[in-house]
């Protein structure tokens, strides 16, 4: 017996969903702007920043990011070694994206500048708060969080204390609030993932195994219409239930499915209530909501 014919119809369905990901699909991703840089150290700053602003409609997304990636010139990681705020609030005195403002990139910069003369590089802060044996990133990413909004802002905010009309904690949600932190695991994601034309795979010490899908509203949906959540809310132990029944089908690398799911929402515009979409839909075919139709 063939290792194809032990899969599920789903299994297949997936694979062969990760199998057709495209440069089209990545073109309308955040992740994009990685791909312009080639030292690593540039991705990983470009990283931080792209995911941090991945919210909201990804025209909006791709709009912003390309006004910060502008102004940085042609490498971010230099950019942000000479960040200073005096000069970078003035820089970005006009840049609004949804709740966020220019304070709230010029403390994103200022953070990350504290973090590489800390520890060498965005990696290496992570490392302090992560430990290999733990079954997925939920502890990593409380102790990430913490120890980002920790670091002194004092120079962007004129106060020790992150000011409370501020939204700079939004880009530093945690697991422990029962947040899905979508942004923060497509982060990990593409720093962790082995290199394959769309994910990066520059950080080691971190296993794919212990990543958690990014819960948006595209895998929300998809992975209810797929049975791999029965979950109402996307949160926290929503995205863990996911990524349980994904590692039935890759337990070495559960999220590489991801990429390949949420682009039926973001890039091929399945939003579950026009029909018409579900006659080319790749996974039509095992789709719940498409069955009932």
């Amino acid at each position: 017996m063939r290792e194809c014919d032990l899969k599920t119809p789903l299994h297949v369905a997936l694979d062969q969903l990760y199998a057709v990901r495209s440069p089209q699909q990545l073109a309308n991703d955040p992740l994009s702007f990685c791909h312009r840089y080639d030292d690593p150290a540039d991705r990983e700053i470009a990283a931080v920043i792209a995911s941090a602003f991945a919210y909201g409609n990804v025209r909006i997304i791709l709009r912003t990011l390309e006004s910060v990636f502008s102004v940085m010139g042609p490498s971010p990681r230099r950019y942000m070694e000479r960040f200073e705020p005096v000069q970078g609030l003035k820089a970005f005195a006009d840049f609004k994206h949804r709740f966020n403002d220019g304070r709230d990139l010029c403390a994103l910069l200022w953070g990350m500048r504290q973090m590489v003369e800390q520890s060498g590089s965005i990696h290496a802060f992570f490392l302090r708060g992560h430990k290999a044996a733990d079954s997925d990133v939920s502890n990593s990413l409380i102790c990430y969080t913490v120890a980002v909004l920790a670091l002194d802002y004092t120079d962007v905010f004129g106060t020790s204390n992150i000011p409370a009309d501020s939204y700079f904690p939004f880009l530093f949600p945690s697991p422990a609030s029962g947040s899905a932190c979508k942004r923060l695991c497509m982060f990990l994601r593409w720093m962790v993932r082995p290199a394959d034309g769309i994910d990066l795979g520059l950080w080691a010490g971190v296993s794919p195994a212990q990543l958690i899908i990014p819960v948006d509203t595209h895998i929300c949906r998809i992975s209810r219409y797929l049975g791999l959540t029965n979950r109402k809310s996307a949160d926290w132990r929503m995205a863990q239930e996911i990524t349980t029944a994904l590692r039935a089908f890759d337990p070495t690398d559960p999220v590489k499915y991801d990429f390949s799911l949420a682009h039926l929402g973001i890039s091929e515009g399945c939003d579950g209530k026009d029909p018409t979409r579900c006659l080319s839909c790749k996974i039509s075919e095992i789709c719940a909501q498409n069955m009932t139709k």
